[in-house]
């Protein structure tokens, strides 16, 4: 299955389902089923070094000890991929009535992310681009029985 890196806290947003967009400055004619990996990289994070028994605490209020470093997070499916001018422009307001509005339309190119399922965290290296995951990998991370059947 296809995967792409997404550095944190924007990987756990993603699982979240507060982030609905992923922002890239390339395009993919890619559609269909996406792993989404959490990078090793912290350079995303913004600190409040108001430390307490869990830790640091990013800006977007999780426990940086709480979240997941180089590890496959979560499957979703990728719906889309349109011109962040083109949002703004109200273009895609009648298909995505929320999309315009959403807080993590940046661009140049919004992925449009649907179908988000958590995954248990599994380690993995992740790559630039979109790159593949082994099937056999994403059956020992599936939460959901639902996913047993998922395409690759």
């Amino acid at each position: 299955m296809k995967a792409l890196t997404i550095c944190q806290p924007y990987a756990e947003l993603i699982c979240t389902g507060e982030k609905r967009v992923e922002n890239r400055t390339w395009p993919t004619r890619y559609r269909g089923p996406l792993v989404i990996h959490a990078g090793k990289s912290r350079q995303w994070l913004t600190i409040d070094h108001t430390t307490n028994h869990r830790g640091d605490v990013d800006t977007n209020g999780f426990y940086v000890n709480d979240l997941d470093f180089g590890a496959i997070v979560a499957r979703c499916v990728l719906i889309e991929c349109l011109r962040v001018e083109r949002i703004q422009s109200g273009e895609y307001d009648e298909q995505y009535p929320w999309l315009r509005a959403h807080q993590h339309v940046n661009g140049p190119w919004c992925w449009v992310l649907n179908e988000v399922t958590r995954l248990r965290a599994t380690p993995y290296r992740g790559a630039q681009g979109l790159f593949s995951v082994p099937d056999e990998l994403l059956r020992g991370a599936l939460v959901n029985k639902d996913l047993e059947g998922m395409p690759a």
